[in-house]
């Protein structure tokens, strides 16, 4: 039987409201406490630790919940779990008295989201049919920016409590949306102990080139995302398109490019998913790679507002054809239906470990400007175009996906 709009997006109104929690948690809500909270002389260091913690709670949670879900043959429970303990983690983030407090409920909120989205990120190769994936990833793809866009305006529109408020409510409306979607798998239960569960993905010739094609486009991507607004405002400088200034500061010129990053990947994620259904995974995949990869000299050659905000649409749109493709490629890649949860767990790790490594190149950019005015930039984009090439055509050699 195939599914119709309703069902894919039942299916995905979880991913929604996660995309929209932690758009707002991270650049909103977390800073704006940690800073309430905090020495001045502290805030920066403090708030550092936690996306450091969470960064490592982000690697290990979702294989580990994912392997109980296995283990139980059951996505229910941690899904309804980890929902509701969510919700309760944003009203304690938003009212913390104390730096304390604070650790306290950022922590819980780490483990709720682990607890529901490790076992969560199983269902589009539990439930849906290859021929079908393509389409499930498009709509998981449109959900996941849609989300963004919407946390993007409610952090300018409302306080910081009502903020919390709103994301757990529709983390709450997301979770019974796809619940009803989620029967209890009937398959049974994996049997192979915890260190084999996470260790045999990575024999798998197939996992490990799905793996990387997703860790080096997500490198590229946080390459470029991360010190975007610091070339704004180092080399780009003016904020003008059609003789009229859209943006006074760089924070806000950065914003306008995110949000028609966004609106070009939503534009995108549907008919992509349902094109690589009918042509296979790997066309689409190239395409966006391509696309991704060839843009980046253009950031470079045209350091122009007007110029940027044409690319911020284009590479909105290449990027909304890989977040279409890639659920589906990896679905159609994994070998044991008993290990989904398991499996997708260990795959969500290509895009935190990506985020920890931008992070990282700060200190060479600096270095890399120092000694050359714009020497760090034309390195960090050409690096980012590489990786972008680089990933995609990497799925080139996959035996199990077309």
């Amino acid at each position: 039987m195939r599914h119709g709009p309703g069902w894919y997006l039942s299916l995905s109104a979880y991913w929604f409201a996660t995309s929209f929690k932690w758009f707002l948690v991270l650049l909103v809500i977390l800073p704006a406490k940690v800073a309430e909270l905090s020495p001045p002389e502290e805030k920066a260091s403090r708030l550092g630790f936690f996306f450091g913690l969470g960064a490592v709670m982000a690697i290990l949670g979702p294989p580990i919940m994912g392997y109980f879900s296995d283990r139980l043959g059951r996505r229910k429970p941690f899904l309804l779990a980890g929902s509701l303990l969510t919700a309760i983690a944003l009203l304690l983030l938003a009212h913390a008295p104390s730096y304390l407090w604070l650790l306290v409920a950022y922590l819980l909120l780490q483990v709720a989201d682990d607890l529901a989205t490790g076992p969560y990120s199983a269902l589009i190769p539990d439930l849906v049919p290859r021929k079908e994936r393509g389409t499930a990833s498009g709509y998981m793809g449109v959900l996941q920016v849609s989300g963004q866009i919407l946390g993007g305006a409610v952090g300018f529109l409302l306080p910081l409590a009502f903020q919390a408020y709103l994301a757990a409510f529709l983390n709450l409306l997301g979770a019974g949306l796809s619940l009803r979607v989620t029967p209890d798998r009937p398959s049974g239960v994996h049997p192979r102990p915890f260190l084999a569960a996470m260790a045999g993905p990575w024999r798998d010739r197939d996992f490990l080139l799905v793996y990387l094609t997703r860790f080096l486009v997500m490198l590229g991507f946080y390459l470029a995302q991360t010190y975007l607004q610091y070339y704004l405002a180092d080399v780009v400088r003016v904020f003008q398109a059609l003789g009229r200034t859209l943006a006074k500061e760089p924070f806000q010129a950065v914003a306008l490019l995110g949000l028609l990053i966004s609106l070009g990947a939503a534009l995108a994620s549907v008919p992509a998913g349902k094109a690589s259904d009918r042509l296979g995974r790997k066309p689409l995949i190239y395409l966006s790679g391509a696309g991704l990869g060839l843009l980046m000299p253009f950031i470079l050659l045209f350091p122009r507002y007007d110029a940027m905000l044409f690319l911020a649409l284009f590479f909105g749109l290449f990027y909304g054809v890989y977040l279409a493709v890639d659920w589906a490629l990896v679905a159609d890649v994994l070998r044991d239906p008993k290990a989904h949860a398991t499996d997708m767990g260990l795959w969500q790790t290509a895009i935190v470990v990506p985020q920890v490594l931008a992070g990282a190149f700060g200190r060479p950019l600096d270095l890399l400007n120092a000694r050359e005015e714009g020497l760090g930039y034309l390195v960090l984009f050409l690096l980012a175009g590489g990786f972008f090439l680089l990933g995609a055509f990497l799925v080139a050699p996959i035996r199990r996906a077309r």
